[in-house]
């Protein structure tokens, strides 16, 4: 097992590999002035938040004049390949007083069929997640501000297989984003975010030895689809630790995106957001999560096909 001057050089080297890329994302964040609106709002990611496909958003779900919203529901796919199998998501987020989100995701795991890897991967587990905007985004000015949780429960992946018993991992996090339409019909999204989680790949590789301070962004854009549709076309960068407890020696690389949303009723965000709220939207990517993760163990997801669908009542 690394030892803990191992751990610490390894926590280095993916901050210096991360920081660049994070650096410059919250550069734009917080420099760029101009007239925005939420790109990416009522659409849910694999966890059940508002966001991208991986990470969150600073905004949420909004309640328009009520002081709570009817649910937002979503469902999500990803083909892990033949070790870890296929999963399922099902999630329901409820918005409040359009300053805090809160809901629960069931993640539903098909096993693998790859002898003496895929028993690592055992049975479901259960995310229950909550944000709290901090900073609404401002015309002209800073970006939307938000903290978060994220907690996993009845995760028997990897180390919990191993042992044979429930574990539990956690995040908190604070993200920005910001929406900016300073260019005439191509509005551009950006989101940079830090964790502090003691979970492996989102708890799907199970735990970390510890908590592991870990940074996240996204970019994207939008443009007009056919008829009244809008399409948004994005990436989003994982931090993830470098370490899984109970397998000792093996190294998780940072996850990396790329997504494709759609739209059908169009709200793209040079119309304003309150004049077309979209109910349906779709997200169709492509992830990078882990390849050979230790000599003679390749987990063979390093191009994986994911989908998602979001429907706000």
């Amino acid at each position: 097992m690394c030892n803990r001057g191992e751990l610490k050089n390894e926590v280095a080297l993916d901050a210096r590999k991360f920081g660049s890329v994070l650096a410059v994302v919250l550069a734009i964040v917080v420099l760029i002035g101009a007239s925005s609106n939420n790109a990416f709002a009522q659409s849910l990611n694999w966890e059940g938040q508002t966001g991208v496909f991986v990470t969150p958003l600073a905004y949420s779900v909004s309640t328009g004049n009520a002081p709570l919203s009817i649910p937002v529901v979503s469902y999500h796919y990803l083909n892990a390949g033949p070790v870890l199998g296929a999963f399922h998501q099902l999630s329901i987020t409820a918005g409040a007083f359009n300053r805090i989100e809160f809901g629960y995701t069931g993640s539903i795991h098909q096993s693998g069929d790859t002898v003496g890897l895929s028993t690592l991967w055992s049975r479901e587990f259960n995310t229950f997640h909550g944000k709290v905007n901090l900073l609404r985004e401002r015309r002209g000015g800073l970006p939307a501000l938000s903290a978060g949780f994220v907690v996993r429960t009845q995760v028997r992946n990897v180390g919990g297989a191993i042992q044979g018993k429930d574990t539990h991992n956690q995040d908190f996090y604070v993200v920005a984003t910001k929406t900016i339409t300073r260019i005439r019909k191509l509005p551009l999204v950006f989101n940079a975010g830090f964790k502090a989680t003691n979970a492996s790949l989102l708890g799907i590789a199970g735990n970390a030895p510890g908590y592991y301070g870990r940074g996240f962004g996204a970019a994207g854009f939008a443009f007009k689809g056919p008829g009244r549709s809008t399409i948004l076309l994005g990436s989003e960068v994982l931090q993830e630790p470098r370490s899984i407890q109970g397998l000792p020696g093996a190294v998780i690389p940072t996850t990396i995106t790329y997504a494709v949303r759609i739209v059908p009723s169009g709200a793209l965000p040079i119309h304003g957001w309150g004049v077309e709220t979209p109910k349906l939207t779709l997200d169709f990517g492509v992830a990078q999560a882990a390849g050979n993760i230790m000599h003679g163990v390749d987990l063979q997801a390093r191009h994986q096909f994911a989908f998602g669908i979001s429907y706000g009542f």
